[in-house]
């Protein structure tokens, strides 16, 4: 097994959303019971619709929203959790940096692109400040960016030009861990190639490990070994990628799956059955939360939450796929 270079145990996060003047709070349970283990060296990505909880898993991540309860661990030791009431921003950043999804509002339009890429290396007093120039270009030369860039603003600078920045500045510290969110839908289309193929070959020279989040299951089967489904908080599906996507379980997955565009166009647009209506995250459904919108559902579905099933390096939650039979009578 590959050595660990992050995961979590069991982690949440609940929000108090207000319910309107005089009508007190309700639990949003953005993250709901989270174990993920991202290996040393590989690429797990994170897929899910819009509201699932990837961003808000993203920044517990990154150390910029403390969860609620469970723990986030690098390799056997504890990195931050319940054990610990203080979260050291700054060793988190060291470790664990994030690619942002859009470069034209993740990058300050007042600073040069050398002050850019140079400020974690200011933040943290990192290296010989008389050498912060040289690392600076090399870095901008291995994203693929002239010295010359250096000196301009991100206005200057065209869509992939201004993520190839934000990478640089995203590895000029030297992480161990990248969170790529959503990486490429900001880009165009002849742009998102060249990023995704810039990512994976960094990966490779600098030992690298990503977690990708991303909607775009495209994407997400280019890149990723292996790839967790998210839905309302909790993960319901997760296997290497070759084996998800090639025989998804989970009803939800299989949607999900279903609903990606086929260059046929007598095949129209594919219906996921899935509905037009997300479930209420702050009112979730009884049982399995995926059951008011699945085409499997059982009685049991709507009145006892599934337990998660491992299986051959599969993890799937979904009564369907029980170990124990006696678990759905």
């Amino acid at each position: 097994m590959s050595e660990t270079a992050l995961r979590t145990v069991d982690v949440s996060c609940v929000f108090e959303v207000s319910q309107g003047f005089m009508k007190g709070t309700k639990p949003l349970r953005a993250v709901n019971g989270v174990s993920l283990n991202i290996p040393k060296g590989r690429v797990v990505g994170l897929v899910g619709e819009s509201g699932c909880g990837k961003s808000t898993m993203a920044n517990i991540l990154l150390g910029l929203q403390k969860p609620t309860s469970g723990d986030v661990m690098s390799g056997d030791s504890l990195y931050y959790g319940q054990q610990t009431g203080y979260l050291d921003r700054k060793k988190i950043a060291r470790r664990i940096q994030p690619i942002f999804q859009d470069p034209y509002s993740s990058l300050n339009p007042t600073k040069t692109i050398h002050s850019i890429v140079c400020l974690p290396l200011r933040i943290h007093n990192i290296g010989d400040p008389s050498k912060w120039d040289k690392k600076v270009y090399d870095i901008l030369d291995l994203v693929g960016l002239p010295k010359r860039v250096a000196q301009s603003y991100p206005s200057q600078m065209s869509g992939g030009q201004r993520q190839r920045v934000a990478i640089a500045r995203a590895l000029i510290m030297k992480p161990e861990v990248v969170i790529c969110d959503e990486p490429t839908s900001a880009l165009d289309v002849s742009v998102q190639s060249q990023i995704l193929n810039l990512l994976q070959d960094l990966r490779q020279e600098l030992g690298l490990t990503y977690l990708l989040i991303s909607h775009n299951l495209a994407v997400v089967e280019h890149m990723a070994d292996r790839v967790a489904v998210m839905y309302l908080g909790r993960i319901v599906e997760e296997a290497d990628a070759n084996t998800l996507f090639d025989d998804p379980r989970h009803p939800y997955t299989k949607a999900l799956l279903g609903s990606v565009l086929t260059p046929d166009p007598s095949l129209g647009v594919p219906d996921t059955h899935l509905g037009t209506v997300f479930p209420n995250p702050i009112d979730p459904p009884s049982g399995c939360s995926f059951h008011p919108r699945c085409s499997e559902c059982m009685d049991i579905c709507s009145k006892k939450a599934p337990k998660p099933s491992v299986e051959g390096g599969r993890m799937i939650e979904c009564h369907r796929y029980q170990t124990n039979e006696a678990e759905v009578a």
